[in-house]
């Protein structure tokens, strides 16, 4: 278990599925109050469903993570429902058809890309962080990706935008570290949730195991603990950090 856990408020926006829903779980087993939202309503309020199931504290709320309004809905919905706000993982990511290299991807591509995979994440931090002042500090955690430093010659928006979460994180780990708040990104690389294994056939599958110097591709949970260790006490000194969790397909200091 990890420390300082149990009895703290969580947010997992972008919980329905994948990533999220395996960090909302394991913060729910970790004794965390978690708040799911996501654009799908029902698959939030399914995982807290199944949080609850196995005797964890849990709800889940519809958020579309572009609206400043609905942002703030969630916020208002932890605070209303559990008292507070002690963390807030970011984990919105989409927006990624049509989107191919520079000359080809049309401006409204990246535009939709930028909504999604950077402009939500600062509404998220705009609506998240008086709350968490006011609990004396707390955690932000954003989830970016490999694409974001990885070099990828068939995509432009997505990673010009995951890149610039880096960039958000280490401004508010700077200007509010001394306020008790801690700001880090989690790059996951290649991890199959139910949206890769849609997109992705078993030939690329196949390629990206063989890139990797590990066993296996990544699974959800192998994101989620990471997520629950920086939420957690044993994460605190951990603080405007990009950790790249991907069994070693990219290395980087």
């Amino acid at each position: 278990m990890m420390r300082g856990l149990t009895g703290k408020v969580g947010i997992v926006a972008g919980g329905g599925r994948g990533i999220g829903a395996a960090t909302a779980r394991r913060l729910g087993a970790e004794g965390a109050s978690v708040v799911i939202g996501d654009i799908a309503g029902e698959w939030a309020e399914e995982v807290a469903a199944d949080i609850r199931a196995h005797g964890g504290k849990a709800i889940g709320v519809p958020l579309d993570g572009t609206s400043p309004e609905s942002q703030a809905a969630i916020v208002a919905a932890a605070v209303s429902e559990f008292g507070g706000l002690d963390f807030y993982h970011s984990n919105l990511a989409g927006g990624t058809q049509g989107d191919v290299d520079a000359l080809d991807c049309p401006l409204e591509v990246f535009d939709k890309s930028v909504a999604i995979n950077s402009r939500s994440h600062l509404i998220a931090t705009q609506a998240a962080l008086p709350a968490l002042l006011e609990r004396g500090g707390g955690a932000m955690i954003y989830t970016s990706s490999g694409a974001a430093s990885g070099g990828s010659a068939w995509q432009v928006a997505y990673p010009m935008a995951k890149s610039s979460i880096h960039a958000l994180a280490r401004h508010v780990a700077t200007r509010w570290g001394k306020q008790g708040i801690r700001a880090n990104v989690i790059c996951p690389g290649v991890v199959l949730t139910e949206a890769v294994k849609e997109h992705l056939t078993a030939e690329q599958v196949e390629q990206s195991l063989r890139r990797v110097p590990h066993r296996r591709l990544g699974k959800p949970d192998d994101i989620a603990a990471a997520v629950t260790f920086l939420a957690s006490e044993d994460g605190e000194w951990v603080n405007g950090q990009v950790w790249h969790v991907n069994g070693g397909m990219q290395m980087r200091d």
